[in-house]
């Protein structure tokens, strides 16, 4: 009976299934009696034997077993909970302050400013730099989380295995900002022309880098639709960009409320980083993944008028 290494992925008979056995390669890590507790986050970590200085010995973190040590291997975790923790809080504020549900008529109220302000990458607003990351967070609705999450939670565990959780988190923050960030730039260009310029909200062009990563890594691999259709993650992949950009020449850049601009630069900067990590380890050959929706614009919900992606 198989049984499947949980550092690399790989399955293996029952004499091969630990990992010095079948040369896993995450074998290098965990027989490093420095690096296993350390959650590689603060170079400022000493070993022993070094002088404690910086901000990790100010704050108590320079054992490798401190706090900072249990989000090694778990920023998946992280992610998906302050995601679910951001959209609690948009519903408390939309309660709070009378905004639920967000209408048209609220555009341009003191409350919906405030609450652009914290949750919404506005074109209105790019300075706002702490919006770059709280709106990766922050959401549409119900729906709009409950996709994102799938898709990072089935993904993400494989993309953070492979390159770490510094770089698997530097990957998630950076590609949501810059997704966001390329899609207000062409609302920008568009509101010229009279289209017009909303904010953009949600975990898609983070969740997208990711699925680009695995397309790069391992595009045979299996991603069960719904839970039921068996597609190769190359066709996946080939099939969306596809769709996205037909969207974006017909009908434009915010087509169907949803943020098309930032999908693709989410998904280009996954292919661009899986060639760049390419060779470093092994992933498992099937997955099961629900997929479906993506960002939607409109009142309504958490979200409120605005592209979700």
């Amino acid at each position: 009976m198989p049984y499947q290494c949980r550092h690399c992925g790989g399955t293996f008979c029952a004499e091969h299934r630990l990992p010095e056995n079948h040369g896993c390669p995450g074998l290098n890590d965990w027989q490093d009696p420095g690096g296993v507790f350390d959650s590689g986050f603060d170079d400022t970590v000493t070993d022993q034997g070094e002088s404690d200085s910086g901000i990790a010995a100010r704050l108590g973190l320079s054992q490798t077993g401190g706090p900072l040590g249990y989000f090694r291997g778990n920023m998946t975790y992280v992610f998906l909970g302050a995601m679910w923790v951001t959209f609690a809080l948009q519903m408390v504020f939309q309660l709070v302050t009378g905004l639920y549900p967000i209408t048209v008529a609220d555009l341009g109220t003191p409350a919906y400013e405030l609450y652009s302000a914290i949750f919404t990458l506005s074109p209105a607003h790019p300075e706002y730099v702490w919006t770059w990351f709280t709106s990766i967070f922050a959401h549409g609705g119900f729906g709009h989380i409950a996709i994102n999450s799938i898709v990072i939670y089935f993904f993400g565990r494989l993309v953070e295995d492979y390159v770490g959780s510094k770089n698997f988190a530097l990957l998630f923050l950076g590609s949501g900002a810059i997704a966001g960030l390329g899609q207000i730039g062409i609302q920008i260009l568009e509101s010229g022309t009279g289209a017009p310029a909303v904010g953009v909200l949600g975990a898609s062009g983070a969740g997208l880098a990711i699925m680009g990563v695995l397309t790069v890594l391992n595009p045979s691999l299996r991603v069960y639709l719904y839970f039921i259709l068996p597609v190769p993650l190359w066709l996946l992949t080939i099939g969306y960009t596809g769709f996205t950009v037909f969207q974006i020449f017909a009908v434009g850049a915010g087509a169907g409320g949803t943020a098309q601009v930032a999908h693709l630069v989410g998904l280009g900067i996954g292919l661009l980083y899986g060639q760049h990590v390419k060779g470093r380890h092994r992933v498992p050959n099937q997955l099961q993944f629900g997929a479906g929706g993506g960002r939607r614009g409109g009142p309504g919900g958490p979200g409120g008028p605005g592209g979700r992606f």
